[in-house]
């Protein structure tokens, strides 16, 4: 008997002693198993799904809730409530017009320009139910970029929202020349040529389409294109295939989404983000969303109290926004438990908790058509995610040496990339396989190649280039750093310098520009600044070069300072030299150039002076 008690006693101190050393050594071991085992068992059921070809989509989950809790709460919009069975009965209205009227079969593409709604989502999975891939256009592009994404998809249809309608005058000429229907959401319009939804849909059936024409029965066919800024210069097409749909909609339930949550969705839809996490993470649980049409910081914690919200989205500049309010009484009166989102800062981050509660931060990683995901389950402050052994046994990534200088990875003798070693910033690459597929770009092969890296480690491999420079510490949490190449972000848009460069390039008094950007005190991303060569004969003209941006490029696109330069820094191989310019920043004291500054009040590119400069990084001059 005392035999056996000092057996057990023996073995709970030894299973202490275990326990101790786990949580010293080992802290994150069991949120990291537990973490991973959902994770895996979400990827399971894709893995069935390539095993059997019986692939179970975004929109058939979405068909499965509207039948199992059709008078569910799908979509709040504006206090009016739209159920899980209003959302399917209209979207089936949406197919049965296009049906009805043969204009689209399975497999074409339709193109989508609106603002968020719920009509949004109608349409979305309408066109969906006939076997229709869906390209979202980002509702700030311009004339030549948009007439740019019909041909990047091949869309010969146009669904516009009523309130966007008008902002397509200066290319329905174009648009109709190509044979592109345009249907718009109105009872009636007064542009020749432009078909109506809005009276088609009273008159439509709300009877389903029959599934076999949605069914697929392969992961990697596309069903969405969405359009992301880069290096050349005009939107990129990302393909999305059922893969990248499914594995968003997972985002929520992995990080401990219910079917009781409250998710609030304020970013645009047509970003991956709101659409693919947002929308497809709602109806992955079985939850409401309540859908704003546009981000307001000033009503986003009173709706949040209004409609219950437990889950918002995020980009690091709408969490700014909120931190940069007046304080108010109650501000951690709420329900909000969770937010889930991207580009958090880390002075930000502790603001924002101390100002409203001890909220979940999680924190995602990943490009829209990128093939590597980080999720931040730890809550560690500044970090993407966490990776652990486990995680690099399924996800095959590496971060390698970058030359800042000549914007390329660094390769050693034998001509292939090194590692960084810990603690250190390197260029983040995701190694191309089954498990992590890149599915490129729409009607740009040579886009696509632009993101691969081959010969990497070794003759023959391929890996994906983010474009990011990321560092891991020593306890494996992976942080971002900062954006390489000729992409830069503001204002929680994607900012291609090469199409800014291209719009500055009309102004008759610009020889040559060097777009790129710099970074603000008390601004998440960067801001664009172009350093421009002035033609001989011609004088710098503020007032010009404003009204040429305001009407060519969208906001967040628009050069704030400019840097008139007498000759161009380039590269060896003739590439507009940027580390120097974006190094030097824009600090009138420590440049000898001339400097300008985009004043909206005086409607002019005006002299930055010190004053001017001092109220930007003060954050007393609104950017």
């Amino acid at each position: 008997m005392l035999v056996s008690l000092a057996w057990l006693t023996a073995l709970v101190a030894g299973v202490f002693a275990i326990l101790i050393g786990q949580r010293k050594c080992f802290p994150y071991f069991w949120k990291d198993i537990f973490f991973l085992a959902k994770v895996a068992r979400y990827g399971i059921r894709l893995e069935i799904y390539k095993k059997t070809s019986k692939v179970v989509t975004v929109l058939d989950r979405f068909v499965q809730q509207a039948a199992r809790i059709p008078n569910k709460p799908f979509i709040i919009y504006e206090g009016i409530t739209y159920t899980y069975r209003d959302i399917d009965e209209r979207s089936n209205k949406v197919a049965q017009v296009f049906e009805k009227l043969g204009t689209v079969k399975k497999g074409d593409t339709v193109a989508l320009l609106m603002s968020n709604e719920p009509d949004f989502v109608c349409v979305w999975f309408g066109l969906n139910k006939l076997g229709c891939s869906v390209a979202f256009l980002n509702t700030n592009i311009k004339s030549k970029s948009l007439l740019h994404c019909f041909n990047c998809c091949g869309a010969k249809i146009l669904v516009v929202g009523a309130d966007l309608l008008g902002t397509l005058e200066d290319i329905l000429p174009s648009l109709q020349e190509d044979s592109i229907q345009v249907w718009a959401m109105k009872k009636e319009s007064s542009h020749p040529g432009v078909h109506t939804l809005l009276d088609k849909l009273e008159q439509s059936s709300e009877l389903p389409i029959p599934s076999d024409r949605r069914a697929t029965t392969s992961l990697k066919t596309p069903t969405l294109y969405i359009f992301t800024s880069g290096t050349t210069g005009l939107p990129k097409a990302a393909v999305i295939t059922h893969l990248q749909s499914l594995k968003a909609a997972g985002g929520f339930w992995a990080f401990g989404g219910t079917r009781d949550d409250m998710v609030y969705i304020a970013l645009p839809l047509y970003h991956s983000a709101a659409s693919l996490i947002g929308i497809g993470g709602t109806v992955e649980l079985g939850a409401t969303c309540v859908l704003k049409k546009k981000f307001s910081a000033s009503q986003f914690w009173n709706d949040c109290k209004k409609y219950n919200v437990t889950i918002f989205q995020y980009i690091g500049e709408l969490c700014r926004y909120l931190c940069n309010q007046p304080k108010a009484e109650g501000e951690k009166d709420h329900k909000v438990r969770m937010a889930v989102g991207n580009g958090l800062r880390q002075d930000v981050w502790r603001e924002f908790h101390r100002r409203f509660g001890e909220i979940r931060m999680c924190e995602v990683y990943g490009s829209t058509e990128g093939n590597i995901c980080f999720m931040n389950h730890n809550g560690r402050i500044g970090a993407v995610g966490r990776s652990t052994c486990l995680y690099k046994l399924f996800f095959k990534y590496d971060l390698v040496k970058y030359d800042m200088v000549k914007d390329e990875p660094i390769r050693n003798e034998q001509g292939f990339c090194e590692r960084v070693r810990s603690g250190e910033t390197g260029l983040l690459v995701s190694k191309i396989s089954t498990q992590s597929p890149f599915f490129g770009y729409a009607g740009s092969k040579q886009q696509t190649e632009k993101k691969l890296l081959r010969d990497v480690f070794v003759k023959g491999d391929m890996y994906f280039n983010t474009g990011d420079l990321m560092a891991e510490d020593e306890e494996d949490f992976i942080s971002f750093k900062d954006r390489v190449g000729d992409t830069f972000r503001w204002k929680g848009e994607n900012v291609a310098t090469t199409e800014v460069t291209e719009i500055l390039g009309l102004v008759d008094f610009i020889q040559e520009a060097n777009v790129y950007g710099v970074e603000v005190p008390g601004n998440e991303g960067r801001a664009g600044m172009a350093a421009v060569i002035v033609r001989p004969g011609f004088e710098f003209d503020g007032k010009k070069l404003f009204d040429h941006v305001l009407r060519d490029l969208p906001s967040y696109a628009r050069p704030l300072f400019i840097r008139i330069q007498e000759s161009m820094e380039m590269t060896g191989t003739f590439k507009q030299q940027k580390f120097g310019l974006v190094k030097s920043g824009f600090n009138p004291s420590t440049i000898s150039d001339p400097l300008y500054f985009l004043d909206n009040a005086e409607k002019c590119y005006v002299p930055l002076s010190g004053d001017v400069y001092d109220s930007i990084v003060n954050g007393q001059r609104k950017l």
